[in-house]
């Protein structure tokens, strides 16, 4: 089941923290989460999934910044989110999809026990101008069924940024 915005705001600092919260951005069953003021790009065109890419960040500044289409950028949410006993999942507020920016291209599932800021994988398919705070994207929750373990990897647990991939680390065994 996913939980009701009254669900939602009856857990908050339980089950779910938002730190910072604002009501207003309480949904009949998920709340917005802003944008942040930084990005981070990749510095190179060829990536590769067993090392540790080169990357650079990027301010968003008050007029805001003009994304170009085919590149990846990475954001974070200015939330930070701890979520307990329920399933996090993230997805794009239709006003931003309906003007062709995707916030997260294929990770917006998240874990139970999930500690942190949310990396958004952000693309676009045409020219958009993004701006630091706007309300970019959405986070509901699943209630789980059975004995399970909390999220605990090391990867991406208690983050305090915006993290670029750490599949490499995956590979770091083989050496």
């Amino acid at each position: 089941m996913i939980l009701s915005g009254k669900e939602i705001a009856s857990r908050m600092d339980n089950d779910i923290i938002i730190k910072p919260y604002d009501s207003n951005r309480l949904n009949p069953n998920s709340y917005n989460l802003t944008l942040s003021d930084e990005l981070i790009v990749y510095t190179e065109l060829q990536l590769d999934m067993k090392k540790d890419n080169p990357y650079q960040q990027i301010m968003i500044p008050a007029e805001g910044l003009l994304l170009e289409p085919n590149r990846l950028y990475l954001g974070r949410t200015i939330e930070y989110t701890e979520t307990h006993k329920l399933v996090p999942m993230l997805e794009g507020r239709s006003s931003v999809g309906r003007l062709g920016l995707f916030i997260h291209v294929t990770a917006g599932f998240g874990d139970v026990g999930f500690k942190g800021f949310w990396t958004l994988e952000i693309f676009c398919v045409q020219p958009i101008r993004i701006y630091a705070g706007v309300e970019i994207c959405q986070v509901y929750y699943h209630t789980i069924e059975g004995d399970y373990e909390s999220y605990s990897s090391g990867k991406y647990q208690n983050n305090h940024g915006i993290q670029t991939s750490q599949l490499f680390r995956d590979y770091e065994t083989e050496k």
